[in-house]
């Protein structure tokens, strides 16, 4: 309770512990009494030392604050008028001074230009040119430290970029791109002191001959280094040892070499102090981009059936990621000639994960009822090996012919200590991946609003699995089966894609737009499980049932129309999409066909009501076709004690849906507010029969009429010029209502209703110290037979302390609450990291603890539509480490 009156009273001395402002305002004219746009307007000290500075808007406006008192020169100035300096005084009691203003014009040759005060936020058409000098800390270690402060830059705690409320496309250096969707391995690495700018590209194409032709609102950001920093070596070194902690270490790197012709980015972690240097590794290997121009494939994936992975809860990964981390990235671009580039990306990753898990959950459904505990002791081993080979040649202008390469293997060895109802058990699931990805894409621009892109993509993957546990749980299963005491399964997913598409764009005079896309996407997939029980090592029966040998074929021959209709500030898009399916299902038992023919239309309606007002509609139908995961035939064993089937058959799902979005001003407005709310109706969905007993369940796929889903989601951004703070608001809400069938019931009706809500304040003070604080609720509900919810809650305050260029602190505190937990429901932790610099710009000298109350364990509470459980994680525990980081 203490710490909680602390927290309290810490934030309210913050935020009221605020500078006074004063005001200085008025209007700027010419000689011909016009008032004059972006007139740069400084006011310095008596010292000439600039304390706030602004320029005039379209109106000839301007007003600048301050928090300082005393006297000051006030100057104007514009390129081709005579700059005016006018002495002010303010005292304690000057809340706003008047001050309108002529400036006289003034020829003169131009032979150097001295920018005295640069504007920190520029923007030129579809660009948003951000001054990074004006937003970087000594503090900043990677560039999304740097991101955070940014206005309408938001960076969640996972490393995902937003602009506004929309993830961006990539980042790059320098109008090249790396990275991708995976992004995060630059963000979380590169620091950010050698950047001049950052560039904010809306409307942004990621094929160069698509500007202005497609319709997009993708976001994008570049990096624009300072001219000093290229076509040399730069980059840091760090490492981290642990003081009062046993052998916690980080060791990074980072180097970079940005030259006319060849350009190179080296990364390489090392550390056991939770730090993911990677994101999700993923959105590296398989960027997904939906409905992007040229992007035949990227939906496609397969999806393991059985994992030992386990996630950490409404909670930050780092405090439970015990792990042992090796990291090296080694990616270069080069330009032989003007025409050619060639992109190489290699990425190597090792890392042990230690995860524990202590779990009491409860059933209730149908009038039966038990409870069951598992602790959970698990190591998950992987090694990934990913290379990527990105090739482009520019026939011309107008032609553009680019192939992309990927590789991909990862091998992985899971397993698991498990104490279930106190009988011992071990878990052992080694499985590998192994992919292969080819896109080879030509572009033609024969008109200046004319595009035509053929495209043509193959995937090859395999990923086989070996499952063994060391119980046997299954006895009511096979009751006949006395001689078995372990059981095993193996198995391998195949997929095998294989597409062409020819998209051709047609952009108008009138801004109207006609896209046509045909093509012919071929995908098969084979799942091979074997289900085995065992007498040791002796297999002693293979339950029919529970084997599957089956090869799913699809070939999509489609034809897909849109049309923009452009009136003024209002936009018509229709959609028309026509599939004829060829399916194919091949099992032990059968082997049977299916061609069906389906079509599938939407409408959207975008309405530029004015400048700061946006409001976008749309409806659509949607006709889906099963995947392979839905049809096999027989039960596949996917945990200790679970079993799955699929249909056994052909499913195609209807599905309609409605979404809304407003946006009230623009995102780097100080006012911005922003709508979503989508309803979805699923005619047809998947559900599930399950039966569910203490030892094991056994769940089949089956289709059922009728699902529907609502979600709304609102965020609001206001900026405080009084404190100096930008506040947010996030409002969301989601209902989920859906049917099932559990141990032999009738069709249960579920509801699932899901609230969270909080604000959070971030200042931008150019004092000694800045915070950041806020708070979450989430509150979940499941209406069934019975009704059951709960509330967790999440406060945090982020302190940051710039005593001078040499010295800084940056505290980190949180609390967490849980609901419907009796005892142990809250949570304290307390973070900090303080740097000093020996030498400027070269070595900085750095403490950094984590954990500091020393909380080893937390506990949360869950629900589902048959029941609860509360789940214990343990958390790293508390642990100060020396860092000592040297930049060349």
């Amino acid at each position: 309770m203490n710490k909680s009156i602390g927290f309290f009273f810490l934030f309210v001395i913050i935020t009221f512990n605020s500078f006074s402002q004063k005001n200085i305002k008025g209007i700027i004219y010419d000689n011909l009494k016009k008032e004059l746009t972006f007139v740069n307007i400084v006011l310095k000290d008596s010292l000439n030392n600039i304390t706030s500075y602004t320029y005039s808007n379209d109106k000839g406006t301007y007003i600048l604050e301050t928090d300082k008192t005393g006297d000051f020169i006030l100057i104007f100035s514009a390129l081709g008028y005579k700059t005016v300096k006018i002495p002010i005084t303010i005292t304690k009691e000057t809340k706003t001074l008047t001050q309108n203003v002529t400036l006289e014009e003034q020829t003169f040759v131009l032979k150097e230009v001295i920018i005295e005060a640069e504007k920190p936020i520029k923007v030129k058409k579809d660009t948003v040119e951000i001054a990074v000098s004006k937003f970087l800390d000594p503090n900043d270690a990677a560039v999304e430290d740097l991101l955070k402060k940014i206005p309408g830059v938001t960076v969640d705690s996972e490393g995902t970029i937003k602009v506004g409320n929309q993830e961006i496309e990539k980042l790059m250096i320098d109008g090249d791109d790396f990275f991708e969707r995976g992004y995060k391995i630059l963000s979380k690495n590169m620091p950010p002191d050698q950047l001049e700018k950052i560039q904010i590209l809306q409307k942004y194409s990621n094929n160069r001959l698509l500007k202005d032709i497609e319709e997009s609102d993708k976001v994008a950001l570049n990096l624009v280094l300072k001219e000093d920093a290229k076509r040399q070596w730069f980059g840091n070194f760090s490492a981290n040892y642990g003081l009062v902690s046993e052998n916690r270490y980080e060791l990074k790197t980072y180097a970079m070499n940005f030259g006319k012709k060849n350009k190179y980015i080296l990364l390489a972690n090392f550390n056991n102090l939770g730090y993911d240097a990677t994101g999700d590794i993923n959105h590296l290997i398989r960027p997904f981009r939906f409905g992007e121009p040229a992007s035949i494939g990227d939906n496609q994936q397969m999806q393991s059936l059985l994992s030992l992975r386990f996630g950490q809860g409404n909670f930050k990964k780092s405090r439970t990621n015990f792990n042992n981390a090796e990291l090296i990235s080694l990616n270069a671009i080069f330009n032989p000639t003007k025409k050619l580039k060639i992109k190489t990306l290699g990425f190597f990753n090792w890392d042990e994960n230690d995860f524990f898990q202590n779990t009491s959950e409860t059933f209730t459904a149908n009038n039966t009822n038990f409870t069951n505990t598992e602790d959970y002791t698990v190591r998950n081993t992987k090694q990934i090996a990913f290379g990527k080979l990105d090739i482009t040649y520019n026939f011309s202008q107008t032609q553009m012919l680019e192939a992309i390469s990927k590789y991909n293997n990862g091998d992985f060895f899971d397993n698991t200590n498990l104490l279930f109802n106190s009988n011992s058990t071990i878990e052992n699931l080694q499985h590998q991946n192994t992919l292969f990805n080819q896109k080879i894409s030509y572009t033609n621009k024969f008109t200046d609003k004319k595009v035509l892109l053929l495209t043509g993509r193959f995937i090859d993957e395999k990923a086989p699995q070996s499952y063994r546990i060391n119980q046997f749980f299954y006895e009511d299963l096979f009751p006949n089966q006395i001689n078995a005491d372990n059981v095993q399964q193996q198995s391998e997913d195949q997929l095998l894609f294989a597409g062409i598409n020819a998209h051709l764009l047609d952009r108008k005079e009138n801004e109207n737009l006609f896209e046509v896309q045909i093509g012919n996407e071929f995908r098969q997939d084979k799942l091979i499980s074997e289900f085995s029980l065992l007498d040791d090592d002796t297999i002693v029966n293979n339950p029919t049932d529970y084997q599957n040998n089956t090869t799913y074929s699809v070939n999509d021959l489609y034809i897909k129309t849109k049309y923009l209709l452009a009136l003024n500030k209002l936009k018509l898009v229709g959609n028309l999409n026509v599939h004829q399916l060829f399916n194919r299902l091949q099992t032990n038992q059968i082997d049977e066909n299916q061609n069906t023919l389906f079509i599938n239309p939407s409408f959207g309606v975008d309405w530029e009501i004015n400048s700061k007002n946006k409001l976008t509609t749309s409806y659509a139908f949607n006709r889906t076709n099963a995947r392979v995961l839905d049809v096999y035939p027989n039960f596949v064993l996917t945990g200790f004690r679970s079993f799955l089937k699929g249909t056994g058959t052909f499913n195609q799902l209807d599905a309609s849906s409605l979404t809304f979005n407003y946006q009230l001003g623009n995102w780097s407005d100080r006012f911005f507010a922003n709508t979503f709310f989508i309803y979805s109706k699923n005619q047809d969905f998947f559900s599930t029969n399950s039966i569910i007993n203490q030892n094991f369940t056994q769940t089949e796929k089956i289709v059922i009429k009728d699902r529907e889903f609502i979600s709304a989601d609102t965020t609001i951004d206001y900026y405080f010029k009084w404190i100096i703070s930008n506040l947010k608001l996030n409002l969301g809400y989601s209902q989920s209502q859906f049917k099932n069938i559990i141990n032999n019931s009738d069709l249960r009706n579920v509801s699932s209703i899901n609230y969270n809500y909080g604000f959070e304040l971030r200042s931008g003070f150019s004092s000694i110290f800045n915070y950041h604080f806020g708070t979450k609720w989430i509150t979940s509900e499941i209406r069934t037979t019975i009704n059951n919810s709960f509330t967790d809650n999440n406060i945090f305050l982020d302190l940051s302390f710039i005593f001078n260029d040499n010295f800084d602190v940056e505290l980190q505190a949180e609390r967490y609450f849980f609901g419907n937990l009796q005892t142990d429901n809250t949570y304290y932790f307390l973070d900090f990291e303080a740097r000093y610099k020996l030498f400027k710009n070269k070595m900085t000298l750095g403490l950094v603890g984590k954990n500091l109350f020393n909380t080893s364990l937390f506990r949360n509470f869950n629900i589902s539509d048959f029941g609860s459980s509360t789940v214990e994680y343990k958390l790293l525990p508390r642990f100060v480490v020396i860092k000592l980081e040297y930049r060349f």
